[in-house]
């Protein structure tokens, strides 16, 4: 069989297509829609173009009457009011407002003041959600699917060219991974992990044949500042970076889910979001704060799914 890889950029981010087809027509017509799936979610759900589903609702904030969301968006709304009551509420897809006051290319972290001022916007438990309509009370209160988007769109991208038929493949968008099947004698895809120190190396090698895989850290988007690290990922009941963790690794059936539990888990901590991985039964890779590394995925080469 014919091995195709073809890389583009979709969501910020670096991007890259792997998938085995009977010709190369046949991977070029998979690939082709493939693409027209991430660019279509991207245009969608982007937080930057006005005539996005995620700007149309923002706009809405402060409207007692809302706005009423297609199926697609509601099923993402579904999913999320779920993950955020199995997560404590720390899942918060109304945290995107505290960008307003943390810059990560700054260079500088804001005052508590003005972290303040913005934290009564957050909180999901804020919002009315009664489907198909979306309320969102407080004028300034946003959504953004920014935080789990990405990972539903690597779960389209599976189904599209499982249904294309294609067995054997994986989708690339920028590190969150779904495998659409093994390679066509059986054997994994053999993915590396990312060492969160040393970027350029990995710490952890995971074999995977049908799964998927998703990995938060504290090294991509960050700042140091007088020599504390500062990560993009912020915790809605304090409006400040998390800490415990520089970097959580999940396999699951699902890109979605593998994405929403690294980032649950680096909310919750070492202590807490290793507990709560084990309680969802969930292979990962964990690295605290101090680089020591644990989890049910441990250093070497592994077989998740």
């Amino acid at each position: 069989m014919l091995l195709a890889r073809y890389p583009f950029r979709a969501m910020g981010s670096t991007c890259e297509l792997h998938l085995y087809g009977e010709s190369r027509k046949h991977c070029d017509a998979l690939i082709e829609r493939a693409i027209t799936e991430v660019a279509r979610l991207e245009r969608k759900y982007s937080r930057y173009r006005d005539d996005s589903v995620t700007s149309a609702i923002n706009r809405s904030a402060g409207d007692p009457a809302g706005v009423v969301v297609d199926d697609e968006t509601a099923s993402l709304l579904d999913y999320a009011a779920t993950a955020n009551q199995t997560s404590d509420g720390l899942f918060d897809p109304t945290s995107g407002v505290l960008r307003r006051v943390w810059s990560f290319k700054s260079g500088r972290t804001p005052a508590r003041e003005e972290i303040d001022a913005v934290l009564p916007l957050v909180g999901w438990g804020r919002l009315a959600w009664l489907r198909p309509k979306l309320v969102l009370p407080r004028t300034g209160m946003e959504l953004d699917f920014g935080g789990f988007v990405k990972e539903y769109a690597a779960d389209r991208v599976v189904e599209l060219c499982r249904e294309g038929g294609a067995r054997h493949g994986m989708v690339d968008l920028g590190g969150d991974l779904a495998v659409i099947g093994p390679h066509p004698d059986g054997s994994p895809w053999v993915v590396g992990i990312r060492d969160p120190r040393a970027p350029q190396g990995a710490m952890a090698s995971v074999r995977l044949a049908a799964c998927a895989i998703a990995t938060s850290g504290d090294y991509e988007r960050c700042m140091i500042v007088d020599g504390v690290r500062y990560t993009h990922v912020l915790d809605p009941r304090t409006g400040w970076p998390v800490t415990g963790m520089r970097s959580v690794t999940v396999v699951a059936d699902r890109c979605l889910v593998a994405g929403t539990a690294t980032t649950v888990a680096m909310l919750k901590g070492a202590s807490d979001g290793a507990r709560w991985l084990d309680e969802l039964g969930l292979p990962n890779l964990r690295m605290n704060d101090y680089g020591e590394v644990s989890g049910t995925l441990s250093p070497g080469e592994r077989e998740a799914a």
